[in-house]
């Protein structure tokens, strides 16, 4: 943990507004532009990142220094740590309690040789509950840079939201900002923009909870296909809008983790 510059987790309170999907494109793009990355996948009842990835029939190798992570290509410059690559058959289930759950994250954190990382992307599952408290807990003790709450514009989706940004404060877990995800479907045809989900959520929750807007990213149907193909995005679209929101959405969180400090209940 100690060769990792910047630690940060991806949260929300409710499933389905796309966290492993923010997780993965963030890291992705971060590699592409030339920074060594390190994608945690804490989702242990549902793994999708090595999918994702195009990486689910790997397996991860233990050595003296702890686990390998499993590698995008042969750069190294994207490493990728989960569950999934434990299990062996991808359709096998996790039928676990909470501490062995507790144990397995621990294992996570601190025994896996990442080397020498920019960024360690932390992939979380919905909710506040078990996997939540071990991983923070745990990555409060190295320095962690905060976390990125990922919200759809609706307000079934802002209301879970704000139970995350609760969270976060009474553990006293720096919130580095909210990103809106699934803002507005954006035609590949004729570039106008849908707001199929309203629009605007994220922006305003922001403003309410006075905590950094990091930006908006569109429906992209060659994002989505992308991820079910495990095919690189970026290289297959690089001129998408959805890779200009995550150039903004990059620029905004490295901005506002250089100077965010932890935030402290009021309680």
């Amino acid at each position: 943990m100690d060769k990792i510059k910047h630690k940060i987790l991806v949260l929300s309170g409710k499933g389905g507004v796309g966290k492993s999907t923010v997780s993965t494109q963030l890291a992705l793009y971060l590699s592409h532009i030339g920074k060594k990355v390190g994608l945690l996948d804490v989702d242990l009842c549902g793994p999708s990142i090595p999918k994702m990835l195009g990486l689910e029939n790997r397996e991860v190798h233990k050595y003296s220094d702890g686990w390998v992570p499993v590698y995008k290509d042969e750069t190294k410059s994207l490493g990728v740590i989960s569950i999934q690559f434990l299990l062996g058959d991808k359709d096998t289930p996790v039928i676990w309690r909470g501490p062995k759950k507790d144990s397995m994250i621990k294992q996570f954190i601190t025994d896996v040789s990442w080397g020498e990382l920019d960024y360690l992307i932390v992939d979380t599952p919905p909710g506040t509950s078990d996997e939540h408290l071990s991983i923070t807990q745990e990555l409060l003790k190295y320095n962690v840079d905060g976390a990125i709450l990922v919200t759809t514009p609706q307000g079934v989706a802002i209301s879970d939201v704000r139970k995350e940004i609760s969270f976060c404060r009474k553990l006293q877990l720096p919130i580095i900002g909210i990103v809106e995800n699934m803002s507005g479907y954006v035609c590949p045809h004729c570039s106008e923009c849908t707001n199929i989900f309203s629009s605007e959520g994220g922006r305003l929750l922001a403003e309410q909870a006075q905590i950094p807007f990091l930006g908006k990213l569109p429906i992209d149907p060659y994002l989505t296909a992308s991820a079910e193909k495990g095919i690189d995005y970026f290289k297959e679209y690089p001129n998408s809008s959805t890779l200009s929101a995550l150039k903004e959405f990059v620029d905004n969180f490295e901005l506002k983790n250089k100077t965010t400090t932890p935030t402290t209940t009021t309680e």
